[in-house]
């Protein structure tokens, strides 16, 4: 049984986390950090550095200024991390980079498997549909409480099709400053925000009288506590270095 850290146990994703783990007999949350008081079950504090409970792994779904005093712990502890906090710095990100050779460190900015199970397949079709002339536009929709845009996933997915293509395209945020035509090396980035939306993204190839378009909705945020569960067992045990969710896809 592996024996789990929760950094922002009291947050929604971290309860949901703590909820389903509760019902898992492989894991256990032997203790939760959060600044919000907490019921659990479980030893919680207010600071992570204060943690002195024997762990396995640390799962942090917290916030980006909490994020660096956790790498550090988990280098401190030599503690695998699977971050899935997003809209970190470049300092952060930089900083789990580093971290990433001292540690097995997973990050993701989606953690469902449906998300990046369509960020493989861009990967094998963009070729071809850009070479044909389709332009690429990517919308993302989010609930009114979400305070980074775009979201990770977008950039996740728009990193996907970039990368698969040599990092040809610019993204495009904004054109409402702009009196000019679409350029074709670009990917059109757009961030909705309202309501109680879990997470909605779709990428359209947009082509001469036609329009090809990968779309995914989460109905709940289940998916992503379910993925974080799944990155934490398969970290366990593995050397120092940067994992992601295309990880455990290729093991599966």
């Amino acid at each position: 049984m592996i024996k789990i850290i929760m950094n922002g146990c009291n947050g929604n994703m971290g309860r949901k986390i703590c909820a389903l783990v509760g019902k898992d007999s492989d894991a256990e949350i032997v203790a939760g950090v959060d600044m919000m008081a907490s019921n659990a079950t479980f030893p919680t504090f207010t600071n992570i550095d204060e943690c002195d409970m024997p762990a396995d792994v640390i799962i942090d779904f917290s916030t980006a200024t909490a994020v660096p005093g956790v790498i550090n712990y988990a280098v401190r502890k030599k503690l695998p991390l699977i971050l899935c906090t997003t809209g970190l710095s470049e300092e952060t990100i930089k900083m789990a980079e580093d971290a990433s050779k001292e540690i097995a460190l997973f990050k993701s900015a989606n953690m469902s498997l449906g998300i990046n199970l369509i960020a493989n397949m861009l990967k094998k079709v963009v070729g071809i549909l850009d070479e044909n002339g389709f332009d690429i536009e990517i919308t993302e929709r989010h609930h009114n409480q979400k305070i980074d845009a775009p979201s990770g996933t977008a950039l996740l997915l728009a990193d996907s099709i970039n990368e698969a293509s040599g990092n040809k395209f610019d993204y495009v945020y904004d054109r409402s400053q702009r009196r000019e035509k679409r350029n074709r090396k670009e990917i059109g980035i757009t961030a909705v925000r309202g309501g109680t939306i879990v997470g909605e993204h779709s990428v359209i190839f947009a082509g001469q009288d036609e329009v090809i378009e990968f779309k995914h909705n989460a109905n709940s945020k289940d998916v992503f506590a379910v993925g974080a569960i799944k990155a934490a067992k398969f970290i366990v045990g593995k050397p120092a270095g940067k994992y992601d969710m295309q990880d455990i896809m290729n093991e599966l």
